[in-house]
């Protein structure tokens, strides 16, 4: 009998371990939901300032981008060649 009463007892308190952590963790999805909104709300993403500079050119020159195409080749071929059985 004393087994039985064990295995009510440890099924108990599982069942109360999980239930606190299902709540806790239901609590800390729905604040950190919430805090996004507000901050969303209160504090919006600033708007792009425009310095009165050119934008410089996001892509590099066309010889660079060359050089660097010629250098990831020789990269890849000496790899493949290294590799192969």
């Amino acid at each position: 009998m004393q087994d039985l009463e064990l295995l009510q007892d440890g099924l108990a308190l599982m069942a109360l371990g999980m239930g606190v952590v299902f709540v806790f963790l239901t609590i800390l999805v729905i604040s950190v939901t919430l805090m996004s909104k507000l901050i969303g709300r209160f504090q919006p993403v600033p708007a792009a300032v425009d310095t009165g500079k050119k934008a410089s050119s996001s892509s590099p020159p066309a010889a660079q981008s060359d050089e660097v195409m010629a250098v990831i080749s020789a990269a890849v071929h000496r790899y493949r060649s290294t590799r192969r059985r």
